[in-house]
């Protein structure tokens, strides 16, 4: 019976109940830091987080397709489409394939 009563006052317990709240959000803050770092390994989005340049193409060849590039801390998308233009009133489109062998030779296939 002692027990229960001890339970049901929390009426000195005031200073306990504000600390478990700031530990919910500590316990928050480390779940959502795990899940980001397990998405980002998850796809492949390490490259992201490095220091290097990279061009990535995301669904080649498709309708949504996107050219992401990175050049220093600036992060670039681009999605082609024909009815884009841009700034200066010009307009492109996919005009070809380029391919390249094991040897470093670039190959360019137009449509």
């Amino acid at each position: 019976m002692k027990r229960r009563r001890r339970l049901l006052n929390t009426s000195s317990d005031n200073a306990d109940i504000m600390g478990t709240v700031a530990n919910l959000f500590d316990v928050a803050m480390v779940f959502a830091v795990a899940l980001m770092v397990a998405l980002v390994s998850r796809y492949n989005m390490t490259e992201m987080l490095s220091t290097e340049n990279f061009t990535m193409v995301k669904n080649p060849g498709k309708e949504n397709m996107e050219i992401i590039t990175k050049e220093g801390e600036k992060i670039n998308r681009y999605t082609p489409s024909e009815d884009q233009s841009k700034s200066d009133g010009t307009k492109g489109k996919k005009v070809g394939i380029a391919y390249e062998l094991e040897n470093g030779e670039i190959i360019y296939v137009p449509e």
